[in-house]
């Protein structure tokens, strides 16, 4: 991955540093803080509790506001959900939060998240922490040093700088406490899964508090899709004197994660082929050759053999090999190295001017070889040609492979993201005629910087020339005879004369600076004004790839450059006619590079970079004296500016044809639920669901154009419910947990590929879980897919990845 040894000792010498600071604790316990400012006190993110139930959020506004007055789309994810359902990364948490589902990516790296079916902004207490990248490089994030996750739906750029159309998915990282508290935990499950963590904090003088977590997690996964990860989290916090402190934090995460790019395919069956006929229908006659020869030829025997292999579902769902994949074991999982250093001051002024500043450093290093292609053609009619090569099924000396994979392609990447991020929050509190108010004005720089080369090797169906029409290169991978059983290429990936396919570097630069008034009227009313002016500058130097890959892309290129800029905004106005019910509009529009791995063609200064924006109509109820809190919002969602091709353009088109037009969008409309309540003592619940009708119409000259978004569902909703039983006469409660989770089937987006019609089937999946909780100890057992279902929890690439079978989980805490 590029890592020099200078480098790595650094880094390794940065982690241990922050790590003997934090360990360098007194076991004395000391006073709260007088004066303004309390340890216990998080100043960016204010958690209110009322009873059990999260009530307040400071992630639409940048303030402690009750939710029930925030005219934004929030839902918060607390610790003690989190800690219930065993969950251990990102991935776990979505099915609590409401619209949040996996995007349907073509080869499943990291957490691709999507919010409303538009892309999520990752961030660390509001500091950017990675962003979906497509289907590059892309962290898992883990929870490990998380105590909640806070979601906002929409864009808000002014608050967040250059972010995504969806909205923000936030991590609350643990900070320093001036009370001694230290807990060891251990976890055991199968699949060879196992894991030991330690979070220990105390003060070390009346004013140094440090914090330091650590786990190392081992798993063979299920399907043989493991993970091992490291990680190291090491904070101090420092109180300056009764109005301010600052927090220097650091994160040093490695881990490798098996990748399988495939999961199960949908066999290419075109059923527009065969004048409508389903797979299940066709007999060897319809199945006939291209009268003009110009495709592959079979023999009646053979497409009988091939009629044959094909059941009702193929060209429709995935092909079920069970628990079987076909990850070759020439591919290497994701190794990703992630350090993070940030440094947070913050200052009270008076009792009403507060200022709060954060500075960031964030590397992310990843490496992998992935298996993209395997392609099982079984029939299609493409432009007009029956079968034609290499699209067409495999026969090899006159003996057909019906499951056989053409067209394969294995990628190995290198990739290094770096950037540099600052914001800076001046709020001012204020009463003016019987009106309180909030002015915040902020200002924001970031800076990121892309380093990424790729490397490809393919079977015999790749073939290039030259301009001269003579082959330069042919794929020397061996065909996979049979998906069912594949026969894998022997020795390493340097061995298939492998050829530089991608080698660039993007530099992305934005800056914005804006202002955000929050009124509390009389009679109930709040109001939310908030506009900022962004700019975003984009770079990208292309250095050449292998002539025989491209011979137009063999020598570098010049760098070109783009910028773009303009006013956000948010607007929002809440009503609470009572103390539990309140009603909000909200209108927002954001900023963000359109394309932040893509390539930049010429000098186009004026292009215009994607814009989004959220439309929410929202209800939101309380009740059982705060316990319970319900919300209820109709929402539409676009992201907008999306490039496609004009037809009309070509290198002798002149200047006054256009390349592209930027008149492209994704949109999407539906209806989101969200309650969590703690009803009494022993009961709690968690309940979300939401409609959303996500479409795709960046290009009208596509077929794709106004069809659904990959991998989105109409419909989802999950429900977890926790009662506290008192039995046996235990001195605690023993928590018995059953929760269910609905996934409606998604579409594999596969128009170009004949297979217009193929979806990932839909399921539903019952969890359980049990846990006791004494002084000084705990002990829970977890238990997923109680009743072993058999499903696809990711729609993929021309298929789906399948959900785990029913496992188990024990995890053991003992605190001091």
């Amino acid at each position: 991955m590029g890592n020099n040894n200078t480098m790595k000792h650094m880094r390794f010498s940065a982690v241990a540093l922050a790590c003997i600071l934090s360990l360098q604790v007194s076991a004395e316990q000391v006073q709260q803080v007088k004066g303004g400012l309390s340890p216990e006190v998080e100043r960016i993110t204010v958690y209110g509790r009322q009873n059990q139930v999260v009530m307040n959020s400071g992630l639409a506004t940048k303030s402690d506001m009750s939710l029930m007055e925030t005219p934004a789309a929030v839902v918060i994810v607390d610790e003690q959900l989190i800690t219930t359902q065993g969950a251990t990364d990102l991935q776990d948490l979505l099915r609590n939060i409401s619209g949040v589902t996996q995007a349907g990516n073509n080869y499943g790296i990291g957490d691709n998240i999507v919010i409303r079916g538009l892309g999520a902004n990752y961030t660390y207490d509001g500091m950017y922490g990675g962003a979906g990248l497509g289907n590059t490089f892309n962290p898992t994030r883990s929870l490990t040093n998380v105590e909640s996750v806070e979601v906002l739906k929409g864009p808000a750029t002014g608050l967040y700088g250059m972010g995504s159309a969806g909205g923000v998915i936030n991590l609350i990282e643990k900070k320093p406490q001036f009370n001694a508290a230290h807990e060891f935990t251990a976890e055991v499950g199968q699949w060879n899964t196992h894991s030991f963590g330690l979070d220990s904090t105390a003060g070390i003088t009346d004013k140094l508090a440090y914090r330091l977590v650590a786990k190392s997690a081992r798993s063979d996964g299920y399907r043989d899709i493991g993970t091992d990860r490291d990680e190291v989290y090491g904070s101090l916090k420092y109180l300056l004197d009764d109005s301010q402190d600052i927090m220097l934090s650091t994160a040093y995460i490695k881990d490798a994660i098996a990748v399988d790019s495939i999961g199960h395919p949908i066999r290419i069956f075109n059923t527009a082929s065969v004048n409508g006929l389903g797979a299940g229908d066709v007999t060897w006659q319809d199945l006939v050759n291209d009268p003009t020869a110009a495709g592959l030829q079979l023999s009646d025997a053979q497409r009988q053999q091939l009629a044959d292999s094909l059941s009702a579902t193929d060209g429709l769902t995935p092909y079920d090999f069970g628990n079987a994949g076909i990850i070759s074991p020439m591919a290497k999982g994701n190794e990703g190295e992630e350090l993070r250093f940030k440094l947070t001051h913050n200052i009270f002024f008076d009792d009403n001017l507060f200022l709060n500043q954060q500075l960031q450093y964030r590397d992310y290093q990843s490496g992998f070889a992935r298996q993209t292609g395997a392609y099982n053609y079984v029939y299609w009619k493409r432009s007009g040609v029956i079968n034609a090569d290499p699209r067409a099924p495999l026969v090899v000396d006159d003996i057909l492979y019906p499951f056989a994979a053409r067209r394969q392609e294995y990628r190995q990447v290198s990739a290094d993201e770096t950037s540099w991020q600052y914001f800076a929050d001046l709020r001012y509190d204020f009463e003016l005629a019987g009106i309180d108010n909030e002015l915040l004005v902020n200002a924001n720089y970031e800076d990121r910087n892309i380093r990424f080369k790729q490397y490809s090797i393919y079977d015999a169906d790749q073939v290039n020339k030259n301009k001269a029409g003579e082959v330069i290169y042919q794929g020397k991978l061996p065909y996979i005879f049979d998906l069912r059983s594949p026969n894998w290429a022997d020795g390493e990936f340097a061995d298939y004369d492998p050829l530089l396919t991608s080698n660039y570097d993007k530099k992305v630069k934005a800056w914005g600076v804006g202002v955000q008034h929050v009124g509390y009227f009389p009679y109930g009313f709040t109001t939310r004004v908030g506009v900022a002016f962004n700019e975003i500058k984009q770079s990208y130097e292309h250095f050449g790839v292998d002539p025989r890959y491209r011979e137009s892309l063999a020598e570098p290129k010049p760098e070109a450059d783009t910028s773009d800029n303009g006013i956000t905004y948010n607007l929002g106005v809440t009503y609470m006619p009572t103390d539990n019910i309140s009603v909000f509009i909200n209108h927002s529009k954001g900023r963000t590079a359109y394309s932040v791995l893509g390539g930049v063609t010429g000098n186009e200064k004026d292009r215009q970079d994607s814009e989004s924006v959220s439309n929410d109509l929202g209800l939101r109820v309380k009740a059982f004296d705060d316990q319970l809190l319900a919300s209820l919002v109709l929402f539409k969602s676009s992201r907008t500016n999306l490039p496609y091709t004009n037809p009309d353009y070509d290198d002798t088109s002149g200047p006054d044809v256009s390349r592209y037009f930027y008149d492209g969008s994704e949109d999407t409309s539906g209806v989101e639920l969200d309650l969590n309540a703690h009803l009494n003592e022993q009961w709690s619940v968690n309940v979300n669901g939401v409609y959303q009708d996500a479409r795709n119409k960046q290009d009208p000259t596509k077929k794709t154009y106004d069809t659904r978004q990959k991998g989105v569902p109409y419909v989802t909703a999950s429900a977890w419910v926790t009662y506290g039983a008192e039995w046996f006469k235990l001195s605690s409660p023993l928590d018995i947990s059953f929760g269910a989770k609905y996934v409606d089937e998604r579409s594999t987006d596969s128009t170009s590929f004949g297979i217009p019609k193929g979806y990932v089937p839909s399921y539903t999946v019952v969890d359980a879980a049990v846990s006791y909780h004494a002084d000084n100890w705990s002990v829970q057992l977890n238990v997923d897919n109680l009743f072993d279902e058999a499903y696809y929890d990711k729609a993929m690439f021309l298929g789906g990845m399948p959900g785990a079978e029913r496992n188990a989980k024990l995890s053991l805490s003992y605190r001091l």
